[in-house]
This record gives structure tokens, sequence and C-alpha cells, in this order.
């Protein structure tokens, strides 16, 4: 399995968290990882990773990958200035280009998924990057529609309604559809992508108390709980709404498949206090699978060899894992679909 693999923005700790995950030899044995940057800036970055052994094999594309090996597919040829720790318009710049180059080869079907590495909004934003982030990037390039902002750690599954959508717009942007849009992709990626027969999904509340009844706010009574009624009539095992905090403070997560919350912040706070550093961004609902760490560009600590590599390392094998399991899912289906078949044109005979 070919994976592709972006190393983010050149100065933070991308480059450094992909070179020391990808030091760990048993990864090369279950997949062919395809990294998309630069030799030259990865040779940079392995000079602060002290203690890597990881050799890098360049190719002109995710075609000519070798399996065993660290590819790298060279997106740019220029003699560029790191400036570690800073948000750079080149940072931006070089970042974009290697996830347009591992796009097009996911569109091709040269890989199979992709990781990306942590990207800065401002220096994407100074490079003309023309999304807000990498979810509404893939989002646009899949033109299915929607998809779905999804945390994900071995005791913990949180999607968001809305994704980074500001503060002052969140109740305008929540719609009943959009919300039931949303419950439908989540209870289909945890079908099709996670192996669960009968998801049970938690739905949070907007409002303090999620609105006490109507007394703080009424996006409960008028949006979402609606919206969970009529997904509950379209067979997805949605309740709520639950006020956030007491969900969270008494418990209730470890009871329930998944959660959706309403806005980032709602949902992952808790998710990166109770799961930092074991969790992976999973952009859900997609005709392709895509993962991330879930951390940022970590300005603060790039060039001093302290970025843990761990998340890194969960992204990769969970878009394995997700890429095997909707696989099995779907030939399982095409298979019951043969069997029904024939059992119809015996009967018919």
């Amino acid at each position: 399995m070919k994976i592709g693999i972006t190393i983010g923005d050149i100065n933070g700790i991308g480059p450094e968290v992909v070179i020391k995950a990808l030091n760990d030899p048993r990864l090369t044995k279950m997949i062919t990882p395809v990294i998309y940057g630069s030799y030259k800036v990865l040779s940079y970055h392995k000079n602060i990773v002290k203690d890597s052994n990881v050799q890098f094999h360049t190719v002109s594309g995710a075609a000519q990958a070798v399996a065993g090996k660290i590819n790298i597919v060279n997106c740019w040829e220029d003699n560029i200035s790191i400036t570690l720790g800073k948000a750079t318009e080149e940072g931006g710049r070089y970042a974009y280009i290697a996830l347009d180059r591992a796009m097009s080869d996911l569109q091709s079907g040269a890989i199979e998924a992709i990781v990306t590495g942590p990207v800065n909004k401002n220096a994407m934003h100074q490079a003309k990057f023309p999304h807000t982030g990498h979810t509404e990037y893939f989002t646009a390039n899949d033109k299915k529609g929607q998809s779905l902002m999804m945390m994900v750690s071995d005791s913990l599954k949180v999607a968001l309604a809305t994704n980074h959508t500001p503060v002052a717009g969140i109740s305008t942007a929540l719609t009943k559809e959009l919300i039931i849009e949303k419950l439908k992709i989540l209870n289909r990626t945890l079908i099709e992508d996670f192996g669960y027969d009968r998801p049970t999904i938690s739905v949070l509340g907007l409002n303090p108390h999620a609105s006490d009844d109507g007394t703080i706010g009424d996006e409960e009574e008028k949006v979402i709980r609606p919206a969970i009624i009529e997904a509950k009539k379209q067979g997805i095992m949605a309740a709520g709404p639950y006020p956030a905090d007491g969900f969270f403070g008494s418990g209730l997560w470890k009871k329930t498949d998944a959660i959706l919350a309403m806005y980032h912040d709602q949902g992952l706070i808790p998710f990166k206090v109770l799961s930092f550093g074991a969790g992976t961004n999973v952009t859900a609902g997609l005709s392709f699978v895509r993962t991330s760490p879930d951390h940022g560009t970590a300005y603060d600590i790039a060039g001093k060899n302290e970025a843990d590599e761990s998340s890194m390392i969960r992204a990769i094998y969970l878009a394995a894992d997700i890429y095997n399991h909707r696989k099995e899912y779907h030939s399982d289906r095409q298979n019951a679909l043969v069997r029904r078949e024939k059992q119809s044109a015996g009967l018919n005979d």
C-alpha cells in the first residue's frame, strides 16, 4: 500500500516528526511511504534528528516508489530559506506545492491514502492558499459536497458540525439540514471505516446547559433536537443534545461510540485534554482516505529535536487501517449482492 505523506510547513516540526516516524522499520514493512517535499529540506531536518537511520530514495513520482524504501518525490528544486519557528510566505508556498502534488497522485490512483504534516494557517494565507485549512482543501478537491472533521483516539471519537467557523458565526451556520448531513457522514464512517455494526452517536448542545429547555438560547429546540429526531427516523442511533461540560465531566463520553460537537473548541478542547499525542485527525466522508497528526506546527520547539512523533505514527497506521476497512466493507457488500442475485436467479429458474 502506497501512502503519501506531505511534510507540511518547512519551518515547523512536520519534517521532524515524519523522519522520526519512518525511523521505525516496522512501518516500511507494512506500507510504502511516499513523502512529498524536498530531499534538501528533509536532509536539513534529518541533521536535527540526531539518531535517525532513515535513508531517502528519490523518485520522480509515486508510480516509481519502491517497496521497503522511504521514497521522496521532489516537489521543487529551488534552494529555499528555512526559518525555523516562523510563519513565512515561503513556508506556506512550499507546503501548498507539496499538498497539490500529493493530491494529484491521490486522484490518479498512484497512492492509496494521504497523511498530511501540519501547516500554519497564517503562512498558508500569506501564500494565497484559497482555503481555511486542510479539511476544506480536500473537501473542495473531492467535489462530493460535505465532509466531516473528526478526531480519533483509541478511547474517543469526536466529530464537528462546523469546522473553522468564527464563534460569532456558529449559530447562523448551524442548520437542521447541516446537522443531519454530518450525522449521516459520521454514521457511515463508523460503519465503513471503523467496522461498527450499529454505532451510537451522542450530540452536544450549543448553549450552556444545552439551553435548559430554551431558557438560554433556542438552537437546541429549533435546530439540534429536530435534526436528531430526523436522523433517528433514518436509522441513525443518535441521542442528545447533551450539555457539553456535564457530558465530559461525568464520563458519559465513555459510553458512546462517537460524539458530534457543534463547533471546533467544544469538541477539540476535551479531545486534546483526554487524548493529546494519542489522537489522529481524519477527514471523514471523502472518496479517499486522509489523516493527520492531532498537533500543529509547534514553532516553539521547531529545530530542537523535541517533537514527539507518536501522533504521526498513529496517523499513518490509521490511514492504512481505514483504507483496509473500507476495502473490506465494499468487498463484503459486493459479495452479498452477487449472492442475492444468484439466489434470485435460482428462484426465477
